[in-house]
């Protein structure tokens, strides 16, 4: 707190040395680099004056759950952008990992279930398929991680591939055990109430636990990108990494374990998602990638690398939720959601590129 109160005093003082010239194009600047959150504002008061509920605890219960639900994958494809990179696999890992959640939690008694033959939802066994969920996540990171950095391709075309890969064997365990393409349902109670069991009310509306969840994890990857090594390494490579490999980064070991990371945070985003969702298909996880990679660029991970932090991409999910949310209250079709957010995309990507092209 009190290192912003310094800073805004020093940006007083130095804008009252700035010629009129300069005061203008300050202004301008600051405008153009926050459009995103002005205009955010400016829709939030409209969408509260148009819908009055807009602003109840009901809604901000409803706003947090979303939030709770879209961060994890949000925190791992940040790692990503940071490298220079992208990872366009993110939303079929987490489809991949939600159905084999789905499937090893499938109620006993299930007129449809699977495998039958698989033991009962107990807490080892919950714990047991989270971590199998995790671990198919991270194996595809790792996979993406070894040809990024092993061979030097470029991250859009190694993560296209393993997106088309990932998603021809979910149309393939989808049609195990006579299933033929059907969504998978029927899920445990105790699967339900360990992810989605309330945490606590705000109003009339319940606060899941992945709520809890969520956090624990911001705390995590809080620690990771701020406090370790590998987090410092990270930020190197992303800024240049040629100059990290001199300094003595490893960077093959870095871009693999970013990877991972990422790949960690799609594969629980999985296996909460079956419970959020209540049943889980094959076009479950399709184009989520894309709300995550909104969200880290208006939170301020750029495109440019080297540049990002947890609080910018909290408040990012924050936004674009947000927005969502107001849309949805305010009564615009589905379809046009698909545009709002190709729009949101491009702007904030086309900001992200003009703040660095000023600063060259």
């Amino acid at each position: 707190m009190l290192n912003t109160v310094k800073r805004i005093k020093q940006v007083r003082a130095d804008y009252k040395l700035l010629s009129s010239k300069e005061k203008r194009r300050f202004w301008i600047d600051g405008i153009l680099n926050n459009a995103l959150y002005i205009l955010m504002a400016l829709f939030v008061i409209y969408t509260s004056v148009a819908r009055p509920n807009f602003l109840s605890l009901g809604s901000f219960a409803n706003l947090i759950t979303q939030v709770a639900a879209f961060l994890p994958m949000a925190l791992g494809i940040a790692g990503c952008i940071v490298l220079t990179g992208t990872d366009l696999s993110a939303g079929r890992v987490s489809g991949l990992t939600a159905a084999v959640a789905a499937v090893l939690l499938q109620k006993t008694d299930f007129t449809n279930k699977m495998f039958p033959n698989l033991p009962p939802a107990s807490g080892m066994w919950i714990l047991v398929t989270l971590l199998t969920a995790v671990a198919i996540g991270c194996f595809v990171g790792l996979v993406n991680g070894f040809f990024v950095a092993k061979f030097s391709l470029h991250p859009f075309i190694v993560t296209l591939s393993t997106q088309l890969i990932t998603y021809g064997i979910i149309l393939w365990f989808f049609g195990l055990n006579g299933n033929n393409g059907q969504p998978i349902s029927g899920l445990s109670n105790e699967y339900k109430e360990f992810v989605g069991g309330e945490l606590f009310r705000l109003g009339n509306v319940a606060v899941p636990r992945y709520v809890l969840y969520a956090a624990i994890l911001v705390v995590i990857m809080w620690f990771i990108w701020n406090k370790t090594a590998f987090g410092k390494n990270m930020f190197a490579v992303g800024s240049n990494a040629e100059a990290a490999k001199v300094s003595g980064v490893n960077v093959f070991k870095t871009i693999v374990f970013v990877h991972a990371l990422a790949g960690i945070m799609y594969g629980y985003a999985g296996f909460v998602e079956g419970v959020r969702s209540g049943s889980v298909a094959a076009s479950t996880g399709l184009n989520a990638e894309c709300d995550a990679i909104a969200a880290c660029v208006i939170g301020g991970v750029s495109f440019v690398g080297g540049t990002g932090s947890i609080s910018g991409i909290i408040l990012g999910v924050f936004v674009l939720r947000i927005i969502f949310v107001a849309l949805t209250v305010l009564g615009v079709d589905s379809s046009s959601l698909y545009i709002i957010k190709g729009a949101i995309i491009l702007c904030a990507c086309a900001l992200d590129m003009r703040k660095y092209l000023v600063k060259k």
